[in-house]
């Protein structure tokens, strides 16, 4: 059944024109072919992300019965990660970094992605839902429920978090920059569902979840860091309040040049829900390095 999912969604990404970008910068294709990982839903990694990331975070179970549906053991819930990469278009243009006034400014044409790619993801979980759904199975988004939520606490982090569901799933491990490095890359974009189908569960390699980091597999690279504008990467990792500040003046930036052709986004923080945003990234860090577009450890 999952082959059947992955060509489904395969046609999905190749057909869909939430998948493209505006007219404006050639209309070509945002993201490649999707990977696909499934974990049990009663892994007891669900209950450690409650210490590693906050004691509000969701395990499948608790998602699952936060969406309404029939008390199942955790056991019987699969949880599947997707990895959405971007186009080699996207990424070989976003490695020259950009001035405006004193922010430096990421390459339009990822600015667009990364704004279209929010409504993409929804409805790709949307297609996963009706994928099950004709086979008489449930299935719930993370992204997609009231119960979704951006905390912040001193930090931000969220009651799902699509980095941490991937790591479960097998598909890759952690950075110094906190992103995830799959086998095509750190530069992706991650959704996710739970759904009671049977499938078959995808192993991980191991629960180190560095593994794929060359800082922390081998102490050397640290490209990332050198590449980060905002000064918020250092050898203790990344500093999420250093890097939204200075989002948030690249946001105000591009916003004023390209506002009308971006697309609103939604979201709780706190639990409550904000006005509608026009999220345009970053993602220096993950432009011109290693793990761009691969696993650089593979051939390790």
């Amino acid at each position: 059944m999952i082959n059947d999912l992955h060509h489904y969604l395969k046609s999905f990404f190749e057909t869909s024109e939430l998948n493209h970008l505006h007219e404006n910068y050639g209309g070509g294709r945002i993201f490649s072919n999707p990977l696909i990982g499934v974990a049990q839903g009663g892994d007891p990694i669900f209950q450690k992300f409650k210490e590693v990331v906050g004691s509000e975070h969701l395990t499948p179970l608790e998602l699952w019965l936060a969406e309404g549906q029939e008390r199942i053991h955790a056991s019987e819930l699969r949880v599947i990660s997707i990895v959405l990469p971007y186009v080699d278009k996207i990424r070989n243009e976003s490695k020259n970094i950009k001035k405006f006034s004193r922010v430096k400014l990421p390459a339009e044409i990822y600015s667009i992605g990364r704004n279209y790619a929010n409504s993409f993801k929804q409805e790709t979980c949307r297609q996963i839902i009706g994928f099950f759904n004709k086979k008489s199975y449930r299935t719930v988004a993370g992204m997609l429920s009231e119960s979704f939520s951006i905390m912040v606490k001193g930090s931000f982090y969220s009651t799902w978090s699509e980095r941490h569901i991937a790591f479960a799933t097998g598909l890759g491990t952690f950075s110094l920059h906190e992103g995830l490095i799959t086998e095509v890359g750190c530069n992706i974009r991650l959704a996710s569902v739970v759904t009671n189908a049977p499938l078959k569960i995808t192993q991980r390699k191991n629960d180190d979840p560095y593994t794929n980091c060359l800082y922390y597999s081998k102490g050397i690279c640290r490209e990332c860091e050198e590449r980060c504008p905002a000064n918020a990467i250092d050898e203790n990792g990344h500093n999420k309040i250093k890097c939204y500040e200075y989002g948030q003046k690249i946001a105000g930036k591009v916003i004023a040049r390209i506002g009308p052709i971006l697309k609103p986004h939604v979201r709780c923080v706190n639990r409550i829900l904000r006005p509608p945003s026009y999220p345009v990234g970053c993602a220096f860090c993950q432009f011109g390095v290693p793990c761009m577009d691969k696993n650089p450890t593979a051939k390790m």
